[in-house]
Formats: structure tokens, sequence, C-alpha cells
């Protein structure tokens, strides 16, 4: 990239071009990915009260022919049915929580993926080599942030790339559990874990592990608003004349190239 700013300082050169219709395509498939996944997938646990309740009567009509009146105690037999309830509810309550988490890990990683491949294919316009375009699949979320906020794409202390970061602890918690991700989340984040029963205690003073996660339904939409209002702030082109410096991994991967041509 560097390259391209000292060669062509008569002529400016088009690093990136955010083709409008490319824009709109990229907005509305996130916003059908959400509205489809609320409808299919996480309506389904809309009433899981009222299922719950059906479950415990169906346990108490199932046990009904073995009730004998002369041995068995009628309260006990009502409060096993309405245990078996609870537990019907909590694995209804904790599939509904996976789901959503699930929801979000995949707008993030389809979000991730159609960024990667938008830079590949803009840099293919001016650079020549497999070196580089590799490794902006390969590199991690911070790396490509830096890429974007040395070429102007984005910069890391607005409010949606801040956000996205923090998305990206999430699902690196959601997939790989305990670790690094989830210690940022009990420290900065805490409010994608479960609350203690006693608030006065701080998530990072508490024992927990990767099994607090959790994530709301306006946290799903955040999400999704963070990520239209990401790609309604990238300029519509970039010019080299406006690049002054570009992050050292994209600039060895450039060099790697250019010692094969």
């Amino acid at each position: 990239m560097t390259e391209q700013i000292s060669q062509n300082k008569k002529r400016p050169t088009v690093l990136f071009q955010m083709w409008e219709p490319f824009r709109q395509t990229v907005i509305e498939e996130n916003r059908f990915y959400l509205e489809q996944a609320k409808g299919r997938l996480l309506s389904q646990f809309n009433d899981i009260d009222r299922e719950a309740d059906a479950a415990g009567k169906r346990w108490l009509e199932d046990q009904a022919p073995y009730f004998d009146p002369d041995r068995d105690d009628p309260g006990s037999v009502y409060e096993n049915a309405y245990d078996h309830s609870i537990e019907f509810y909590q694995l209804l309550s904790e599939m509904r929580d996976q789901t959503r988490l699930s929801i979000i890990a995949g707008m993030f990683h389809e979000w991730d993926k159609k960024l990667r491949s938008w830079l590949v294919k803009e840099i293919r316009h001016w650079h020549y080599g497999e070196e580089a375009l590799k490794k902006i699949w390969s590199a991690n979320f911070d790396e490509i942030a830096e890429l974007l906020d040395a070429t102007g794409l984005a910069k890391p202390n607005t409010d949606y790339m801040l956000k996205l970061s923090t998305y990206r602890y999430v699902i690196n918690v959601y997939k790989h559990g305990d670790g690094n991700s989830f210690e940022t989340l009990k420290v900065n984040h805490p409010e994608f874990l479960r609350k203690s029963p006693i608030d006065e205690i701080l998530p990072e003073f508490m024992w927990m592990d990767h099994t607090a996660l959790i994530a709301t339904d306006q946290q799903l939409d955040e999400l999704s608003d963070t990520i239209i209002e990401f790609w309604k702030s990238i300029p519509h082109e970039i010019n080299d004349d406006t690049v002054t410096w570009a992050p050292q991994w994209f600039v060895k991967a450039q060099t790697r190239d250019s010692a094969k041509s």
C-alpha cells in the first residue's frame, strides 16, 4: 500500500471504493438475517411459561395410572409435577439463550467474512500477489481494525468499532469457553454475564466460568444496528494520497509478494 503512495504522487490511485449497490445489499442482508432469525428461531420460545405448565400436567397425567392413594402422598406427586415443569422451563430457557448466542455469532461472522472478502477484492485492483490477500483472511480482529484505521476506512475509537470489538469477545467465549476473552468480558463487559443473586458482588470478584455468558434480545438488535452503522460509515472512496502509513503485518506480506515477482 505504501509503495503505491510513493509511485503515484501525481495521479492518485483508488485503493478502496465502496460501490453503493453493494453497501445497500450487505445492509439489507443483515436486516433480513435478523428478521428471519427472530421469526423462525427465537419466536419458538415466546410461550415457554405455558409450555412448561403443560409439561408438568403431562407428567402428572403419565403418573396417574401408578398413583396408589393408600401409599402415595398427593402433595408429593403435585410437587414432583411442579419440579418437572420448572426443569422443563429451565431447559427451554437455556436453549433459547444458546439459540440467541448462535444467531449473534452467525451475524458477526457473516459481517467479518463480507468485510474481508470486500477488502481482498479491492486490494486486487492495485496489488499483485497472494501473500497480502491470504494475510487479510488470516489476520485477527485487531489487525483488521489496524488496517481499517490506516486506510481511513474506519477509526478504532468510533462507537461501532468499539462495539464490534466487544462482540468479538462474546463470540470467542461462546465458541471456545474460558480464556482471555472471558476474562475481558468479566472485567470490562459484565452485561454479557448472568447477574449474581447478590447484586453487591462485582463479577470480577465472583467465581464464574463461560457458562455465565448470556445475551439479550436488545443486545442482538444492538449488534445488527452496529453492523449497519459500520457499512454506512465506510467512505465511498479512499485514494492512496490520503494514506500515510500501513500496518507492519500488511507491509511484510506485500514485501513477500514483491520478492516472488
